[in-house]
């Protein structure tokens, strides 16, 4: 059955669109960068075309009842009791993740992440000059999840950040309670602040499966815990930079406030008002788009599995498939894929060469499109 809301492909060419104009004038998919296809909600478009109307853009102050939109959104989800003084906005997960780098940790601590991750998470120390370590991700079961043994090993030299992405972008593992019980724990051993990037938590793919913040699994990971959440990825607005973190130790609440002041501006009017009309009136609209992708999610599955010397294991949240294409023997995959018309993101830049992301946020008749076009090239190897 057809779906309008997502089942209609829309012209982006020439609007400026990062995804799409890398590929200007070419016949190449963009599926790239995670920027999905799809129109915002119709609650959405219908909120920012009324500030239009009225016609004055200013300086805008966080609403009130967003703030316990929110709050209640986050007490229905996940059982999260969380206070208006915990939550900070800022324009971008992106920058939250810069601000607790600068905020956290001595300037000779190491910042300590996974690989493979999603690209500004490797960028960080070059923007706060600290050190960065990087640990491989494990997979156990056809799952990629966190190699603690090691992680601990980095932990005992004494870093001050753990950058942490929950669900995991890219390789679409939902993190387990026991997970994240293991993890809370290893950063209270070793006084590690942990900074939980959760901006895909809305895109739990499987109704049986569902999302745990890191902050919420004991009073261990409560104190110590910044996480990053926003609309944009959800609702497909993330051109209006608009996110939030929550932080409930008043400590490192100031220290992360601390190291925003005079760097990152307050989101615009645009972002609050879309984020507001998302949160309180898209639920059904949300609903639909996760149905959607979860088919579309099943469609990559199908078909990767049938490409030679492919591989993909299964994706539990994301829109974004983890493709191991290393026995395919190529040596410029993200090359060889754009020759037959789709552009794919290159592994080499989350730390992982021979593997590109594939993003299926976007009409199913694109994406069929799309993998065939990556079938037909790979079979004339």
């Amino acid at each position: 059955m057809m779906n309008p809301l997502f089942d209609t492909i829309i012209d982006r060419t020439h609007t400026h669109s990062m995804k799409w104009e890398k590929y200007e004038d070419t016949d190449i998919l963009p599926m790239w960068v995670a920027d999905m296809d799809f129109k915002a909600p119709p609650a959405v478009l219908a909120a920012l075309q009324k500030i239009i109307t009225h016609g004055i853009l200013g300086y805008t102050q966080v609403p009130h009842d967003l703030n316990q939109i929110v709050i209640s959104r986050l007490a229905a989800l996940y059982g999260w009791e969380v206070e208006q003084d915990w939550l900070i906005w800022v324009p971008g997960v992106v920058s939250g993740l810069n601000a607790a780098c600068r905020a956290f940790g001595r300037q000779d601590q190491a910042i300590v992440t996974t690989t493979p991750i999603y690209p500004p998470f490797l960028s960080v120390s070059e923007h706060c000059g600290k050190p960065l370590h990087t640990l491989p991700m494990v997979t156990e079961a056809g799952r990629a999840t966190l190699d603690f043994e090691g992680l601990e090993q980095l932990f005992q030299k004494k870093p001050g950040l753990f950058l942490f992405c929950s669900p995991y972008n890219p390789c679409g593992t939902l993190f387990t309670t026991e997970e994240l019980k293991q993890l809370a724990d290893l950063c209270e051993t070793y006084d590690v602040i942990l900074c939980s990037d959760e901006i895909h938590s809305d895109f739990v793919l499987d109704p049986y499966n569902r999302h745990i913040p890191s902050a919420t699994v004991s009073k261990t990971a409560a104190r110590r815990t910044i996480t990053l959440m926003a609309p944009s990825k959800t609702y497909n607005i993330p051109g209006l930079g608009c996110s939030f973190a929550v932080i409930s130790d008043p400590d490192l609440r100031h220290r992360f406030k601390a190291a925003c002041k005079g760097i990152l501006p307050s989101v615009n009017l645009m972002g609050l008002a879309a984020a507001k009309a998302a949160y309180a009136s898209c639920d059904d609209w949300l609903a639909q788009l996760i149905a959607y992708l979860r088919q579309n999610r099943d469609t990559v599955m199908e078909k990767v599995s049938q490409m030679p010397g492919c591989r993909v294991d299964p994706i539990q949240a994301t829109y974004l498939a983890w493709i191991d294409v290393k026995e395919t023997g190529l040596t410029d995959p993200v090359g060889f894929f754009e020759q037959a018309g789709v552009g794919l993101s290159d592994g080499k830049y989350f730390g992982a060469p021979g593997f590109v992301r594939l993003n299926f946020g976007c009409p199913a008749a694109l994406l069929d499109k799309g993998l065939q076009r990556m079938e037909k090239a790979l079979q004339s190897l």
